[in-house]
């Protein structure tokens, strides 16, 4: 498996190092429809990128540009130092793709679909048959071998998709939703994985609508909406520039929820309920959000007021604190 002596885990790099990918007013244009509006971003080698976004944010246009399989309108791509336009080929071969959904060959067994696979690049025999059983390895999967697709589970069947990605040891990893649709121990099982390969020095690109799957694996990430960036940075900048510590959930119940987070509002920045204490009051259907460096000094001063919750809840501010209040909160389909 490819393992460069580089891992980078942040933005800096060694001076005349070059990125990985590099982007530069990277557009994408259907008819009148711009999907992409010329955004700007590097990733250095190592680095676990993520792209975040609403759907129709422009996610997945991005990743087919990087990929290759998706002309750009206007602007610079560069994938390791290449342009997939010019030297798709190149490019591709040094790529490991995990699409969002599965696209195996059911009717063949788990060791021949890593098999076939690599043939597509023209690897060998003698050197597919000692990968395979590798792969099989790195993904958990030894014992499945001979067990054709179709029977598998839905977390052995993404596990395979990853490990059929390896098969041409990629420099870079381009995830596109990978762990969608899987139960919380094989979403566990696809991070450890994934986490080893990035030790290795695989660099990962990857979108997912898991906030806490993007803070468990990205080092930085890009927030996209409208096929603009909104923000970058690692998941911790990104929470403390765009959210508070910690945020309160309270719940009055339906009938009293709006009228409840108004009053909030309205005393925000008074003495009863300083504007150092909530940074922001967000009014929900089902609860009242308030944004605050002390979680439990605002319950105090909440229950002072004379409001009383059914239920609270103090937590940290999340990465998706973070999305919501960029993207919205409106569902997009």
């Amino acid at each position: 498996m490819h393992t460069p002596s580089v891992h980078l885990s942040s933005t800096a790099r060694p001076a005349g190092q070059t990125p990985v990918i590099s982007a530069r007013g990277l557009t994408k244009r259907y008819g009148d429809f711009e999907a992409v509006r010329g955004i700007d971003f590097e990733v250095p080698p190592g680095e676990a990128f993520g792209l975040l976004g609403p759907n129709g944010a422009g996610k997945s246009t991005t990743m087919r540009m990087i990929g290759g399989v998706s002309q750009r309108t206007a602007g610079e791509l560069r994938i390791m130092g290449l342009d997939p336009e010019t030297h798709g080929p190149e490019v591709r071969a040094r790529l490991g793709v995990v699409p969002q959904q599965d696209n195996l060959d059911e009717e063949l067994t788990v060791r021949d679909n890593l098999m076939v696979y690599g043939r597509y690049f023209g690897l060998p025999r003698s050197y597919l048959r000692p990968k395979a059983q590798q792969l099989l390895e790195f993904a958990q999967l030894t014992e499945k071998a001979d067990a054709q697709v179709e029977g598998l589970s839905g977390g052995m069947k993404r596990r395979l998709v990853i490990a059929r990605s390896l098969v041409n040891e990629p420099q870079v990893l381009l995830l596109d939703e990978p762990t969608t649709g899987l139960d919380p121990q094989a979403r566990h099982i696809l991070w450890d994985r994934l986490f080893r390969l990035k030790e290795q020095g695989t660099t990962l690109i990857l979108t997912t609508h898991y906030m806490d799957e993007a803070e468990q694996l990205c080092d930085r990430l890009i927030v996209v909406d409208q096929g603009q960036i909104m923000a970058e940075g690692s998941p911790a900048q990104l929470i403390r520039e765009h959210s508070s510590r910690e945020v309160v959930e309270l719940r009055f119940g339906t009938e009293r929820n709006a009228q409840v987070a108004a009053e909030l509002e309205a005393l925000r920045g008074s003495e009863r309920l300083p504007a150092s204490l909530v940074d922001r009051v967000e009014p929900l259907p089902d609860r009242v959000l308030l944004y605050t460096p002390s979680g439990e000094d605002v319950l105090t001063a909440v229950s002072a007021l004379g409001h009383h919750p059914i239920t609270s809840l103090v937590r940290r501010s999340s990465l998706e604190d973070v999305f919501l209040t960029l993207t919205g909160r409106s569902l997009i389909d």
